[in-house]
This record gives C-alpha cells, structure tokens and sequence, in this order.
C-alpha cells in the first residue's frame, strides 16, 4: 500500500501556482538582457585574431579619453546625487506644506519631467550660444551689469566655450533642472504617508523644525530617500545625451559617451566594434558595483542610526 496524502495538502502544481507569472517576465529577462550582455562579455574577451584574451580592455585602457571618461562619469554621479537629494527632499517639504498655489507650483516644477533628453539638449544648447537666451535674460534683468561690476565678467560670456570642470558642472545643472521633478515626487509620496503627530510630538519636547525634519522626518522616510538616490544614482552613471548634444564628443567624455562615439563616429574603424563592445562591459560593471556598494552603505546599521 502506498502511503496516503496528508489531509488538506495538495501535490505541487507549478503551472497553478503564482509562480507561473514569472516566466514571462523571467523568459524576456533572459532574451532582452541576460544573453545580450553575456554575448557582449564574450565578444569584449575576443582578440582581433579570434583568440581569447584581454586584448581589448587593454586597448580601452590606452584610449586617451579613458581616464577622464571615468573621473567625469564619477564626478557626474556623486555631485549631481547631492545636490538634486538637498534640492529634491527642501521642495518635497514645501509642496508637502500645501500652502496656498502648491498645486499650480507642482505642475510648473513637473515640466522640465516632461520633456524628452533629446529636446532638453535643444532647449540650452540655443540658450548656452553667445546671443541666446541666458545671455538675453541677464541683459534684460540688469544681472550682466551685475557681474561686470563686480569684475565676474567683464562682456556676455559664451557659455559653450566652457571646458574642464565648468562643462561638467554645467552638464549637472542642466541635468538636475531635467531630473529634479522625478527625484521630488519619490520623496513628496513618502511625506505624503508621514503621521505629521510625531512631528508635533518632537515639538512638544522641544525640538525646532530643523531638529524635527533631521531627527523625525528624513529617518522615517529613509526608504523613499534610498530608492530615489539609488535610481539616480544608477541613471547619473549613463549621462551621454545632454554633454553631447551641447559640447559634441569628446570634450565632455563619459563612459557611455564612449561608446555612442565607436557605435556612431568611428564605426567604420578597425577596433570600433570591439572598443563599443569593451566599453559597454566596463560600464556595466561599473554601475553594478557602485550600485551595490550603495545598497551595501545603506544596509548597514550605522548608517540607519545616523
């Protein structure tokens, strides 16, 4: 005889089971990235001759623009994630605040969202020119007398002709006036299931507003905080469009400007191919590591305390 079946427990079935609506998702996972990048790992490990090898992170490595392409992604990432964090948590507060005209505040400060890279490229490319539209509005509004008074600038200043660190910071501004909505929006949904009681609470034992928003606020809303600097964060590692689109190639490199520039310019080049190829790998682990050394940072219990 064979063992009977527990009461009230039925056999596994997979194709019943919830886990049947993850194949869909697992199966397009696997089509659409996971054999992409291996093969893309396979080709960026294959010399010119067929061989296996690392030949072409080499030649990455000897590109002259490397180094900078890497410093300036870095620099892009970890200065652009503190100023639209600052920036993004003080304007989720006020419309959080629902002072009289927030509503019409959060449709006008949701626009720069709206709009697509490639027309935000527009936008202040004709702007950054020497007669467009900055320069227009510092000549209308009396700051350009402002400046020269006070020696900043001695005529309107052409903008485009910036280069080095003034173009990165340029570049971040830019980007932080295009991404600042999405980060604000992540952080004005975690105040909006805040219990303003323990706010009150802190006031009753003493605390200002600036204890209260440091101490109460932002530890409760830490999990709203982390996914929208992760996500930025993530996003600031693949800037290309917007330095592009201003300053061209090559006088801003990042990583995956790189790899637009041997995909787009010099596809016609020997080694094009396998330095897009190589590049693409490199980018990727580099944002899979910076990801995971922040998810790391932020796991620990130090820095929940803190």
């Amino acid at each position: 005889m064979t063992e009977s079946q527990p009461i009230g427990k039925k056999p596994f079935n997979f194709f019943k089971s919830p886990y049947m609506f993850l194949v869909p998702a697992l199966l397009f996972y696997l089509l659409f990235w996971f054999m992409p990048v291996m093969l893309s790992l396979i080709q960026s490990l294959t010399t010119a001759s067929g061989n296996f090898g690392f030949t072409n992170f080499q030649m990455m490595f000897d590109d002259p623009l490397f180094d900078e392409a890497l410093i300036n992604t870095l620099l892009f990432a970890g200065i652009s994630i503190i100023i639209q964090f600052v920036l993004a948590l003080g304007l989720a507060l006020l419309i959080n605040r629902n002072f009289k005209g927030s509503k019409m505040f959060l449709f006008i400060m949701l626009i720069p969202m709206a709009l697509p890279q490639s027309a935000v490229g527009i936008l202040w490319n004709t702007g950054l020119a020497e007669t467009g539209w900055i320069n227009s509005f510092l000549e209308t509004t009396g700051v350009q007398n402002l400046f020269e008074f006070f020696q900043w600038m001695s005529s309107p200043r052409i903008w485009k002709n910036v280069s080095g660190f003034d173009a990165l910071l340029m570049i971040i501004l830019i980007d932080t006036w295009t991404v600042l909505p999405s980060v604000m929006i992540i952080m004005l949904a975690g105040l909006q299931n805040f219990n303003n009681e323990y706010k009150e609470a802190a006031f009753v034992f003493g605390a200002n507003k600036m204890q209260a928003i440091k101490d109460i606020v932002i530890p409760i809303i830490k999990p709203s905080i982390i996914t929208a600097l992760l996500l930025r964060l993530i996003a600031g590692l693949q800037v290309w469009l917007i330095g592009v689109m201003i300053f061209g190639f090559n006088r801003v490199p990042f990583l995956l400007e790189r790899i637009v520039y041997y995909t787009d310019k010099v596809r016609t080049a020997t080694d094009s191919y396998r330095m897009a190829v190589t590049y693409s790998i490199f980018t990727l682990l580099v944002v899979l590591l910076v990801a995971f050394l922040f998810i790391k940072f932020t796991k620990t219990k130090k820095w929940r305390e803190d």
